[in-house]
């Protein structure tokens, strides 16, 4: 079966899978109402389809799409959002890394943050941090990022988050133990990572089913 290559580019990093995929290079030529039909096209292609492979390319290139900022008003008119966030409670592992993925580079946009807020994203995202996948971890740590606001702080930064993100910083993963030092560093006070050690303490198990990172 061939497999697009998936490139979500988040913050410097770029997630690969196997193969190529000639898409980008054509959307570059087309104009704004091309786009529309092409993204269309896909979401439609993805309805109607019953093979999950199908599937799982569509949403690769959607994620992709994602990334370009000319693509966000067709997205948001194709309610794209809301398909990303349909993918985050499916079983299908790739469906929930992509679906994570495409959130993740549409929450860098201000109206795209708010749409994901607003339909009440924070707690399908913070779902995906108990994934064993370390890309879909670091997604949905970053979407977590993307997401805080003054307003929505407190959930971005919950108690049970902050416990995990202190978890995550233990684990040999460099990656994933680089960045949850930065969401502890630049999202959460002092006072909240002080309380989330002491109701830590002395617990080996799972915070809010989100298990211990694997060394």
């Amino acid at each position: 079966m061939f497999q697009p290559e998936l490139c979500v580019k988040i913050r410097g990093r770029r997630f690969r899978r196997t193969g190529c995929l000639p898409a980008h290079a054509r959307m570059d030529r087309f104009s704004t109402s091309d786009r529309f039909e092409y993204l269309q096209g896909l979401v439609t292609e993805f309805q109607d389809t019953d093979s999950e492979d199908a599937k799982e390319q569509i949403l690769a290139n959607l994620a992709n799409f994602a990334y370009d900022p000319r693509n966000l008003d067709a997205l948001q008119m194709l309610q794209v959002t809301e398909l990303f966030l349909d993918m985050l409670t499916e079983d299908n592992e790739n469906f929930v890394e992509f679906g994570i993925g495409g959130l993740c580079n549409l929450s860098m946009d201000q109206e795209c943050r708010d749409q994901i807020l607003q339909s009440g994203g924070i707690p399908l995202v913070t779902g995906c941090l108990s994934s064993h996948r370390d890309e879909t971890v670091l997604s949905a740590i970053t979407t977590l990022m993307n997401l805080t606001t003054p307003a929505s702080r407190s959930q971005t930064t919950d108690s049970a988050v902050v416990q995990c993100m202190l978890r995550f910083s233990l684990t040999q993963n460099p990656r994933l133990c680089n960045l949850a030092a930065v969401f502890l560093q630049d999202f959460c006070s002092q006072e909240q990572v002080d309380r989330a050690r002491e109701l830590m303490q002395g617990h080996s198990q799972s915070v809010v089913g989100i298990p211990l990172p694997k060394d």
